[in-house]
């Protein structure tokens, strides 16, 4: 994520909106760990990772017209998230 953000933020143009999604995706990843871990609260982290993953996505598409390099890098990102959708997912059902 670190360096998919380096190469926007040294790229010249409109980058408003990939910043700002970017800044969307980091928040609501800050809020699944406080959510799932600190209040144990499956349900509800599972609605935060939707839009979690929803962000990422955008910010994928965000950055792709920037840097293919960057929007590549957070494909990694997108698929750990998908798959701890799932774990959240059958933690919040199996409770």
């Amino acid at each position: 994520m670190g360096i998919a953000y380096y190469l926007i933020w040294i790229k010249e143009g409109d980058k408003k909106e990939a910043n700002i999604f970017f800044g969307i995706q980091l928040v609501l990843n800050f809020l699944w760990s406080f959510i799932f871990f600190g209040m144990k609260l499956p349900y509800l982290a599972l609605l935060d990772i939707v839009f979690l993953w929803l962000a990422i996505f955008v910010t994928i598409k965000k950055f792709k017209v920037i840097s293919k390099a960057a929007s590549y890098l957070l494909y990694p990102y997108i698929l750990w998230v998908s798959f701890a959708a799932v774990l959240n997912f059958f933690i919040a059902v199996l409770n």
